[in-house]
C-alpha cells in the first residue's frame, strides 16, 4: 500500500498524496467548484482530475518540480522562470472568468482589510509598529486601477512545476477568476525577488510590469498573512518568509 503523505492540514482543507493520487477534503463546495472551473477553462497545464466526491476531490499528480519554496532557495535556469512568466501571460491572456477571485478583491476592501489587520499586529504584539506602518504604505501602491485579467489568485513558487524547461503543470485553482495581473507576478516570485526579472522577460517586455505594485502585493500579502499563519501552525517567522519580506522593505 503507498504510504499517505499529509501535504496541507489546516482548519480549512486537507490536502493528501496516496501514490500519484492527490486527494483534496474541502467542506466548502463553492471553493471546489471554482477549481474544478478553472482548470477546465485555464489555457495552461492543470492536473488530471480523476474523480469527484464532494467533499473529495481526487487529482493525479503533474510531472517536473517546482522552482523552489518560500523560506527557501529557488533552483531552476533562468529560462525555467522565464518559462514560468510565459505560463502565466498566457493565463492573463485568457478570455476572462466572468467571477471575481481573490486577486480580484476592490479597493475598499483591502482598505479595510489592511486597517483591521494592521491594527491587530501591533495591538497584539506581533509585529513593531514601525515596520507594519510602513509596509502599510508600501501596500498603497496596489490601490489603483487595473485592467481585469483570468487570474490564479494563490500562485505562489510551490503551486508551479517545470519539466524540461516548460512549465508542466499548476495546481491549486481555488482563488482563480478575474482579479489583478499583477497580484499573482508578486505571489508567484514572494522572497525571491532576484528572480523577478527573470519572470518578467518571459512574461514579455511589451508589457509594464510595474515594480512599485508588486512590491505594493508583497507587503499587502504578507501583512494579511502572518496573522493566519500563525494561527494554522505555519511560521511566518522563518528565515525567508513573510516578515523577512516585510522587513526588506525598511
Amino acid at each position: 500500500m503507498d504510504e499517505v503523505e499529509v501535504v496541507v492540514a489546516h482548519g480549512e482543507r486537507v490536502t493528501l498524496r496516496v501514490g500519484d493520487v492527490f486527494l483534496k477534503v474541502d467542506g466548502d463546495q463553492a471553493r471546489i467548484d471554482v477549481e474544478v472551473e478553472a482548470m477546465s477553462l485555464a489555457p495552461v497545464p492543470t492536473p488530471e482530475i480523476l474523480w469527484r466526491r464532494p467533499p473529495v476531490l481526487a487529482l493525479a499528480a503533474v510531472r517536473g518540480a517546482t522552482l523552489g519554496r518560500l523560506g527557501g532557495p529557488s533552483v531552476g535556469s533562468p529560462a525555467a522562470w522565464a518559462a514560468a512568466g510565459a505560463a502565466i501571460r498566457r493565463l492573463h491572456e485568457a478570455p476572462v472568468p466572468p467571477w471575481t477571485g481573490r486577486a480580484g478583491r476592490g479597493a475598499d476592501v483591502l482598505v479595510a482589510e489592511l486597517e483591521e489587520e494592521c491594527a491587530l499586529l501591533v495591538a497584539e504584539g506581533v509585529l513593531p509598529a514601525a515596520l507594519v506602518a510602513r509596509n502599510r504604505r508600501v501596500a498603497e501602491a496596489v490601490l489603483r486601477p487595473w485592467t481585469g485579467a483570468f487570474t490564479h489568485g494563490d500562485l505562489q513558487i510551490a503551486h508551479v512545476f517545470v519539466e524540461g524547461g516548460e512549465v508542466s503543470g499548476i495546481i491549486d485553482w481555488s482563488e482563480a477568476g478575474r482579479g489583478d495581473p499583477l497580484y499573482d507576478l508578486a505571489t508567484f516570485t514572494l522572497g525571491h525577488e532576484e528572480r523577478l526579472g527573470d519572470v518578467a522577460a518571459g512574461y514579455g517586455t511589451d508589457v509594464d510590469v510595474d515594480l512599485e505594485v508588486i512590491r505594493g502585493w508583497w507587503s499587502l500579502r504578507s501583512l494579511l498573512a502572518v496573522r493566519w499563519l500563525i494561527g494554522h501552525g505555519f511560521d511566518p517567522f522563518a528565515p525567508g518568509c513573510e516578515v523577512d519580506v516585510l522587513r526588506a522593505r525598511m
